[in-house]
């Protein structure tokens, strides 16, 4: 195992499977294995979901809504995924925790950093839910901060695709894949790994993000084998 203590990104529209909308519970329920997988291996994980497959803040800005009022909105889905990945854990058996960064007791505790090193250091795993807290930040973002607080070795950002690529692989045939790459690079060439306020996060105070495709089932395992199966970005 390459990390001791973990900051797994997922995604809300990976969430969604094969539907297109919600949770697809056959994806939590494989989402959930894959965690188990390491966490019975002994790795502290720390979880941040996205909430795209229920609702997105930005998005509903463009069709009319207030942008402070949509974003909340947004945080309020993430707690939805939060909820439903700490329901799929406790299915196989992993004990886990929602913290949220706006009081809702009892849907979950109120985040702060040392309650969430006292669960992962009590072997649970700690779901750090409604974003940010705060409007005009993305859950890349919310991520990137949670990761530096937990002082976790790394971010790993589960998404559909297997890495870093010079273009859109989705749309651009001719586009390659990086190993790794350093932060600057990734401004540089201009590509949307995750926002820039994330990326600058995460490259000050030197966490390290691992990109790979955590919708094959066990990549999770592989990354934390140390497996060259997604892109590493570092200073």
């Amino acid at each position: 195992m390459k990390f001791h203590r973990i900051l797994l990104k997922l995604s809300g529209e990976s969430l969604m499977g094969e539907k297109k909308y919600g949770i697809d519970e056959n994806r939590l329920a494989e989402y959930a294995e894959q965690i188990k997988e390491i966490h019975d291996a002994g790795i502290q994980i720390g979880i941040v979901i996205g909430g795209g497959n229920i609702f997105r803040g930005l998005s509903g800005a463009g069709k009319g809504f207030d942008r402070v009022k949509g974003d909340q909105m947004g945080m309020c889905a993430t707690v939805i995924n939060s909820l439903g990945l700490s329901s799929a854990l406790g299915a196989v058996g992993v004990p886990s925790r929602v913290l949220t960064a706006i009081r809702m007791e009892p849907i979950g505790e109120f985040y702060t950093k040392w309650r969430a090193i006292e669960a992962l250091e009590r072997g649970e795993v700690v779901i750090m839910s409604g974003g940010t807290g705060n409007p005009y930040f993305t859950t890349d973002t919310g991520s990137s901060l949670r990761g530096i607080e937990i002082e976790a070795d790394v971010m790993l950002k589960g998404t559909r695709v297997d890495g870093i690529y010079t273009a859109d692989p989705e749309k651009d045939p001719t586009a390659t894949k990086f190993d790794d790459i350093t932060y600057d690079e990734i401004y540089q060439r201009g590509l949307k790994v995750m926002d820039l306020t994330a990326t600058t996060m995460c490259k000050e105070n030197n966490l390290p993000i691992y990109v790979f495709n955590m919708d094959v089932r066990g990549n999770l395992r592989r990354v934390m084998d140390g497996e060259p199966i997604g892109t590493y970005v570092h200073l």
